[in-house]
């Protein structure tokens, strides 16, 4: 069975050495790290990735071999990490969608001084941003589904909690 482009882009979790939950990323990833020497496999997805030399099946979880001290820092503001925040949903009609089809709204538009941050931008399906265009959302007639916040850690263990709903590999290393 060869790997679906699609199949690249699934969410893996990441575990430090230690198994506690660190990060997700995406298949393509989690195979560079395990092909490197650098993780190891823990529960695998439906699928096998073919090279030349060699079969590989598809990671759900995977271990850092070597412990990793991980900071408290902030995320980069990022088209990801919106959409990523808002769970790939339009935070006005509440429709979830691929990342393809969604785009990013200033809230407060820039044109009426709106920065660029983590408070102003939302994920937006393209009919609901043209529908806002260049206007406030109360003024479009538009309501947020929730109030826009930075990435936190709250936020990213609350999105690995989502995501293990579909994956049933994941919850016996979200114990929090």
């Amino acid at each position: 069975m060869n790997v679906m482009p699609e199949r690249l882009h699934r969410p893996v979790l990441v575990l430090n050495a230690s198994y506690e939950p660190i990060n997700i990323c995406a298949a393509r990833r989690a195979l560079v790290l395990v092909l490197k020497g650098l993780a190891s496999a823990e529960a695998h997805a439906p699928g096998q990735f073919h090279s030349q030399r060699q079969t590989v099946a598809l990671p759900s979880v995977i271990r850092l071999l070597e412990y990793r001290r991980i900071p408290h820092q902030t995320r980069a503001l990022s088209r990801k990490n919106i959409l990523m925040r808002d769970r790939y949903t339009c935070q006005y009609c509440q429709k979830v969608l691929n990342a393809s089809d969604l785009t990013l709204d200033h809230v407060i538009p820039r044109s009426r001084n709106g920065e660029t941050t983590w408070e102003n931008l939302v994920a937006c399906c393209n009919p609901c941003n043209n529908k806002k265009g260049n206007r406030t959302p109360d003024e479009a007639g538009l309501k947020l589904l929730r109030p826009p916040r930075p990435f936190s850690v709250h936020t990213g263990r609350q999105l690995m909690r989502l995501l293990a709903r579909t994956d049933e590999q994941w919850k016996k290393y979200l114990w929090y």
